[in-house]
C-alpha cells in the first residue's frame, strides 16, 4: 500500500471519527441537563459509595445502597411533609368554613353515581358540541400531563443509571483513558486529577450546603417560634427549616419556594386574627431572607463547594449559571469553571511561554534529573580505569542498567566469561 493510500485511509477514519464525535456532542447538547445532573449525583454519592465498597460486595450492591442512601432521606422528608399537610387540611375541614360535613352527598346523588342501568341507558345524543370540545380539551390536558411525568421519569432513570455505572465502573474508564491519552510528562493525569478533586468538592459541597442550610433553618425558625405570638407560631418550624435546606438545591428561586408561602400564610393569619402581630410576619421574612437564604448562599456555599477555587469565581458561577443555562446551570457553570481554572493553572502558562509542559506535581529532584538527561549523553569513561559508567539519558538503557544492578551478586548479570559468553 502506498503512502498516499495510507493517508487516504487515515483521513477516512478521521472523517468517521468526526461524524461520531458530532453525533455524540449533539446527544449531549440535547440532554445536557440530564447528563449534568447525573454527574452531580455521581459525585454527591461517591464518598458514600467508597466507604460502603470497603465493606459491601459486590460493587453493584454498594453503588445501589449509596444512591438510595441519598434518595431515601429526601423521599422520607417529602412523605413527612405530605403527612403534615394532610394533618393541617384535616384541621381545616373538621371545623370552620371548609367543613365538608356541611355539604353531604345525598342518597339520591350517591345512587345516581352507582346506578349501572342508568349509565348504560345514557343517550349520547344528549351531549352537546360544547361538552364534547370540553371533554377533548380535558383529555388533551391529561395526556400532556401524563407525557410530562413520563418524560420526567425517563430522565430520572437516565440520571440514576448514569450515576450507578459511573460509581461502579469509574476506575475502568479512568484506566482506559489514561492508557489511551496519557503523556510522558504526566500533564494530562495531573490536570484531570485536579478536575476530579474540584468536582468532588463542588458537587459533594452542594449536599453539604443543603444540610448546613437546613440546620440553620431549623435553628432559626425554632428560635423564632419561641418569641412568636400564640396564634402566629410557624407551623411545623423544624419541617420548614428542613424543606428550606432541600430547596437550596433548586436554582434561582431555591428557598423562596418554602418561606414565601409560609410568610403569606402568616400574613393572612395576622390579618384575620391579630393585626397587631403583623411585626412577626416581617421578622419571619427578614430572618428567612437574610439568615436562611442570603448568608448560606453567598458565604457558606462558595466555601464548602470549592475549597481550591477562588471564592468569588465560584459565587459568580453559581449566580450566573442558572441565568445562562437554565435549571441545570447551577451544576454546569461550576463544571466549566473547574475545567477552565485548572487548564489555566496547569497548561496555559507553558503554552504561552512555549516551554515543555510539566505538571506542578513533578518532584524537583526528578525534574533536575530529566533536564540533565535532556542535555545530551555525557562522555563515557573507561571502565578499565576504575571510573563508574554514567547514564546515557536513554530511559530504556537506564532501566536495563538498573535491572543489572538490582540483580545483585551471584546472579551472573553484568559478567562475562573469557570466551565472551555469559554464565548460565
Amino acid at each position: 500500500m502506498s503512502l498516499l493510500d495510507m493517508n487516504r485511509a487515515r483521513l477516512a477514519w478521521w472523517a468517521v471519527g468526526a461524524v461520531l464525535a458530532a453525533a455524540l456532542a449533539f446527544v449531549f447538547y440535547s440532554f445536557v441537563g440530564t447528563f449534568v445532573f447525573g454527574i452531580f449525583i455521581y459525585y454527591s454519592t461517591r464518598p458514600i459509595y467508597r466507604r460502603l465498597n470497603r465493606r459491601i460486595r459486590p460493587p453493584s450492591l454498594a453503588a445501589a445502597i449509596a444512591l438510595f442512601a441519598l434518595a431515601l432521606p429526601a423521599l422520607a422528608l417529602v412523605a413527612y411533609a405530605f403527612a403534615i399537610v394532610a394533618s393541617e387540611v384535616a384541621k381545616l375541614t373538621s371545623d370552620g368554613f371548609f367543613d365538608l360535613s356541611r355539604y353531604p352527598i345525598t342518597t339520591e346523588q350517591l345512587a345516581r353515581f352507582t346506578d349501572l342501568s342508568a349509565l348504560l341507558a345514557f343517550d349520547l345524543s344528549d351531549i352537546t358540541e360544547a361538552q364534547v370540545s370540553q371533554i377533548l380539551r380535558s383529555l388533551g390536558s391529561a395526556a400532556d400531563t401524563l407525557a410530562f411525568f413520563g418524560i420526567g421519569a425517563i430522565h430520572l432513570f437516565v440520571m440514576i443509571a448514569l450515576a450507578f455505572y459511573l460509581l461502579r465502573d469509574d476506575h475502568r474508564f479512568a484506566r482506559w483513558f489514561r492508557t489511551q491519552f496519557a503523556d510522558d510528562r504526566g500533564v494530562m493525569e495531573a490536570y484531570f486529577t485536579a478536575v476530579d478533586r474540584d468536582f468532588q468538592n463542588i458537587f459533594f459541597g452542594n449536599i453539604l450546603n443543603a444540610v448546613l442550610t437546613g440546620t440553620i433553618g431549623v435553628i432559626a425558625y425554632s428560635a423564632l417560634n419561641a418569641v412568636a405570638p400564640p396564634e402566629m407560631a410557624i407551623p411545623a418550624a423544624a419541617l420548614v427549616g428542613l424543606l428550606a435546606g432541600v430547596a437550596s438545591l433548586i436554582p434561582v428561586v431555591g428557598m423562596k419556594l418554602v418561606y414565601v408561602p409560609v410568610a403569606s400564610y402568616l400574613l393572612a393569619v395576622a390579618y384575620f386574627t391579630n393585626p397587631a402581630a403583623i411585626w412577626f410576619v416581617f421578622a419571619f421574612a427578614a430572618i428567612s431572607f437574610v439568615v436562611v437564604d442570603t448568608i448560606p448562599d453567598l458565604v457558606l456555599r462558595p466555601y464548602v463547594s470549592g475549597r481550591s477555587l477562588h471564592v468569588g469565581a465560584v459565587m459568580i458561577a453559581y449566580t450566573f449559571g442558572p441565568l445562562l443555562f437554565g435549571w441545570y446551570g447551577i451544576f454546569f457553570a461550576p463544571m466549566i469553571l473547574v475545567l477552565v481554572a485548572n487548564f489555566a493553572r496547569y497548561v496555559l502558562p507553558e503554552l504561552v511561554v512555549g516551554s515543555p509542559i510539566r505538571p506542578y506535581a513533578v518532584d524537583p529532584a526528578a525534574e533536575t534529573e530529566t533536564e540533565a538527561g535532556d542535555a545530551g549523553p555525557p562522555v563515557p569513561t573507561d571502565a578499565s580505569s576504575g571510573g563508574e559508567s554514567e547514564g546515557t539519558g536513554d530511559p530504556a538503557a537506564e532501566r536495563e542498567t538498573g535491572a543489572s544492578a538490582d540483580a545483585g551478586p551471584g546472579s551472573g548479570a553484568g559478567t562475562v566469561n573469557e570466551d565472551g559468553s555469559t554464565p548460565s
